[in-house]
């Protein structure tokens, strides 16, 4: 089941105005008719802040505006997480996070989510992480899994570094890339057959959450 047009021009429009119960009402809209969940983040949720996100840069909407978008997101998410009554099933550890300076975390947080709603236990470290808090954290946990989010272009040659340093000390462990920035191009810079993954959006999560569960 996909997501109306008309419910997407609708939530689009409460977002831009900041009508945070009117957007709320219609996801949870969404919910109770039974819409996949991560239908609900693609159709709605993240292509709506791609949009914002694009007016923004065209000078078209305010930071304000954006931020108010981002927040109201949040607070979506933060509901739906709820809803997905998490039941952990997983011994493996997912470390999540952005590359430092990246200031937008919504779609690194939608991957956790998807991973939880799997059973995996995950460490969501969120916007501009440092480095070395990072890696702190890495060699504390020891994670099966690490994911990094870039939501802007001139991130990528941060994101090569902080792939440089992380596997420097993990050597083997899985790394999943994506997020906005990629929109602009930088995955030839990804380096190949270094064990590092470009995950495009949650319906590449699960699938590849599926292949592992069957490995």
């Amino acid at each position: 089941m996909g997501i109306q047009a008309i419910v997407y021009e609708n939530y689009f429009d409460a977002l831009l105005r900041g009508d945070r119960q009117a957007c709320i009402k219609l996801i949870d809209e969404q919910w109770d008719n039974k819409a996949p969940v991560r239908s609900i983040y693609e159709d709605l949720l993240k292509k709506a802040l791609y949009e914002v996100g694009e007016l923004w840069e065209e000078n078209k909407i305010s930071v304000a505006t954006e931020h108010l978008a981002s927040a109201i997101t949040e607070t979506i998410l933060n509901g739906l997480f709820l809803k997905l009554n998490v039941l952990y099933s997983s011994e493996k550890k997912v470390l999540a996070g952005c590359v430092e300076n990246e200031l937008h975390q919504i779609g690194i947080k939608m991957i956790c989510d998807t991973f939880e709603a799997n059973g995996w236990p995950t460490f969501f470290l969120g916007a501009n992480t440092p480095m070395k808090e990072f890696m702190d954290l890495a060699r504390s946990i020891q994670p099966d899994i690490i994911a990094l989010s870039v939501s802007i272009y001139p991130h990528i040659p941060e994101l090569l570094k902080m792939l440089k340093i992380i596997r420097s000390e993990f050597t083997e462990t899985p790394i999943l890339v994506g997020g906005q920035g990629f929109r602009h191009g930088g995955l030839d810079l990804i380096p190949e057959n270094d064990n590092v993954t470009y995950i495009e959006d949650t319906f590449a999560i699960q699938e590849y959450i599926n292949q592992l569960s069957h490995e």
